[in-house]
């Protein structure tokens, strides 16, 4: 995909209409198939980037796992960070790309759910020099989808790229930190005031022997100063080692054996410079260190110890570094058993709430605890508050994919309005928001749409029999925010757009042949339309052409094999609900150009014409709305800029809309629902 191409993005600020209208800002996401992706960049900024190295994981918003999901093991990792527009590496991933790792990631103080909960853990696979932007852009210019913001995502030839370009940078004091758990030992022994630490240029102990290449940064240091093996830092013996510092002192271990076997027996050099006694307070740091040795790698350095008094301190080194182990172990284990007790709780706490729920079914909604109701008062009177109840207790609502404000959905949960009870069903294979919903020979299908980052052309169908998914023919174009209908045992899906175009064009789902095939275009582009199927003629109403939200209304007869331009509707509307309740259609809320709408108008086919009805209490867009008997009930949706909606509105003739306090669905928008009959 070039760095021109645009599509219109899922951004939370961007997500009312209107974005459609004036903006038009780039997609986060290539969308490369799992074979194709080479490599993928992370970002952070230089409050973040210690944790990632610390904790050995990246993490991106949820909307970026479409691909991070496609992460194995191996696959080549970059970090970018935004503070200082650096790009580090080579780094690889330790596991595949998931959800939710560490849920408590890049918080404040670990109390909130993460911001970036597609994530993967790390290794490095290589300590290079970080590039500057100036240099690796040009690797990835095809990324580029603005001066400043690129796509995430590699292909094998930029990866390699890259690889080669860090390869080619040596490492030394400035490469990339990683630090280390913090740990501070502090070992004593008896004083011997004749023992010196000497740093000269003998040849008897190089850089090159010392192999510092995968290993943390090491000071050993004396009363009388401090001599860099690798880098500086600090230790808190409150956290815990790994790995990488149990390499260091194996390491220093086979050092001092390797100086036993050498021509130049460690003793004190004649040019030490006298001093208190290094084993009278020797203190190694490991964490915060740049990874690789300090000083030049190219220049041959001795450490002349006395022999007998560092092993005494590898000896004391290694007893800590066990006591270490098993002080991490434990607070593993205790880090488990309260993991434990978090699931329990929850679900301690889910089982609870069900509970409450059937309690107000049997006795009614309360202002109060149950206890408060019945033993509040000597002459407490049985509680007669009456539940809510539709015409029909049988029928529920199937409510599809969407946003609750903090991720996109692919699940399916039957909704009751009787008891305001939401059910899980199976979820869809992939998140899926902005789609169309039909029903065709007692199956759903939810087609088009999209994941956050790119639109689909992927179909997907249910049977309720089963609970089960099947991947359908996909559609001819990639399209989210269009409109869908059943007639004549075929399912058509109208309009839409992918963020370049509006869409006219009509697509239809014949299952005799298997496949979408074109059919009769409408009149109008029509982006976020409505359409709705009602005695063997589809309607179309509103939406936006990429130029204006529209009045206009159309209808398609399979007689006349065209489309017929309807009465205007008085308000201009897009990505608004369209029902059909007593043999006319319901133009429901919307977005005018400007704000949402409460408006509402009605649609009488006998009369071929549009009469203004009650508003509703709340103005919404990208709501759903669906028919239980006599009741037309409008969920969710948005309200402005990022306030989603989880008030439910009900409207019968006669009696106007009322606020309902149905709370079963929650917060949520950009959804579909569908009533199975």
């Amino acid at each position: 995909m070039g760095a021109g191409r645009k599509s219109h993005a899922f951004t939370l600020e961007d997500r009312t209409p209107s974005s459609f209208a004036t903006t038009k800002s780039s997609a986060i996401a290539r969308n490369l198939r799992k074979e194709n992706l080479g490599g993928v960049i992370f970002g952070c900024k230089s409050n973040t980037m210690k944790e990632c190295l610390t904790k050995q994981i990246f993490g991106l918003p949820s909307m970026h796992f479409s691909y991070v999901r496609n992460i194995e093991q191996g696959l080549p990792l970059f970090l970018f960070n935004y503070s200082n527009r650096k790009l580090h590496g080579i780094f690889e991933a330790a596991g595949p790309g998931q959800m939710n790792i560490n849920s408590y990631g890049w918080t404040e103080d670990g109390s909130d759910r993460t911001p970036y909960p597609a994530q993967v853990r790390i290794r490095v696979r290589m300590d290079c020099q970080p590039l500057l932007e100036e240099k690796f852009s040009q690797i990835i210019m095809d990324n580029y989808y603005s001066q400043y913001h690129f796509w995430f995502e590699l292909d094998h030839a930029q990866t390699r790229a890259l690889i080669n370009s860090f390869s080619s940078s040596p490492v030394n004091a400035t490469a990339i930190s990683l630090p280390l758990p913090k740990v501070k030992t502090l070992f004593k022994a008896a004083p011997n005031h004749d023992t010196k630490m000497e740093v000269d240029h003998r040849p008897s102990v190089s850089v090159q022997d010392l192999n510092w290449s995968d290993q943390p940064s090491m000071v050993v240091r004396n009363l009388g100063g401090s001599q860099p093996l690798g880098g500086t830092g600090t230790m808190d013996e409150e956290e815990t080692m790994d790995e990488e510092e149990a390499k260091v002192y194996l390491k220093l271990q086979q050092i001092a054996l390797d100086r036993k076997k050498s021509d130049f027996p460690l003793g004190v050099s004649p040019a030490a410079v006298s001093g208190p006694s290094m084993i009278d307070d020797v203190q190694m740091e490991v964490g915060g260190a740049s990874i690789g040795p300090s000083f030049s790698a190219d220049k041959s350095v001795e450490i002349s110890v006395d022999s007998s008094h560092l092993d005494s301190v590898i000896a004391q080194l290694m007893q800590g570094m066990e006591e270490l182990k098993n002080f991490s172990a434990e607070q593993l284990k205790k880090t488990g058993a309260l993991e434990k007790k978090l699931v329990e709780s929850e679900m301690h706490i889910q089982q609870l709430n069900d509970r409450v729920k059937k309690l107000e079914l049997k006795f009614g909604p309360s202002n109060g605890s149950f206890d408060e109701r019945s033993e509040g008062s000597s002459d407490s009177q049985p509680i007669t508050e009456p539940v809510e109840v539709c015409s029909n207790a049988d029928e529920s609502i199937l409510v599809v994919g969407g946003y609750n404000g903090v991720s996109w959905l692919a699940e399916l949960d039957s909704y009751s309005p009787s008891r305001d009870v939401m059910r899980s069903l199976k979820p869809m294979n992939s998140v899926r928001s902005y789609a169309s919903a039909a029903t065709l020979n007692g199956h759903l299908y939810i087609f088009g749409g999209g994941n956050g980052s790119s639109w689909y052309d992927t179909v997907e169908r249910y049977d309720p029999m089963s609970n089960e998914w099947t991947s359908c023919p996909p559609l001819i174009e990639r399209k989210g925010s269009l409109a869908g209908a059943t007639l004549d045992n075929k399912i058509f899906a109208i309009g839409g757009g992918n963020g370049d175009e509006c869409f006219w064009e009509v697509e239809m789902f014949d299952p005799a042949l298997g496949r979408w095939v074109p059919t009769r275009s409408m009149l109008q582009k029509r982006f976020a339309p409505a359409a709705a199927e009602l005695n063997g003629v589809i309607y179309a109403v509103g939406g936006y052409d990429g130029r204006d939200y529209l009045k206009t209304a159309e209808r398609f007869d399979p007689r006349e094999v065209s489309w017929t331009r309807l009465p205007s509707m008085n308000k201009r509307r897009g990505c608004h609900s369209l029902a059909i309740l007593n043999e006319k259609l319901y133009a429901l809320g919307g977005y005018d150009g400007t704000e949402m709408v409460s408006s509402v108008e009605i649609f009488d086919p006998r009369m071929c014409s549009w009469m203004t009805g009650d508003p509703m209490n709340q103005p919404r867009g990208y709501s759903a709305a669906a028919v239980i008997g006599k009741s037309l009930y409008v969920i969710g949706g948005v309200y402005q800029g990022e306030d989603i909606l989880n008030k439910v509105e009900r409207y019968t003739e006669g009696s106007g809309w009322e606020v309902t306090n149905l709370k079963g669905i929650g917060k949520r928008c950009f959804f579909s629902t569908i009533v199975l009959k």
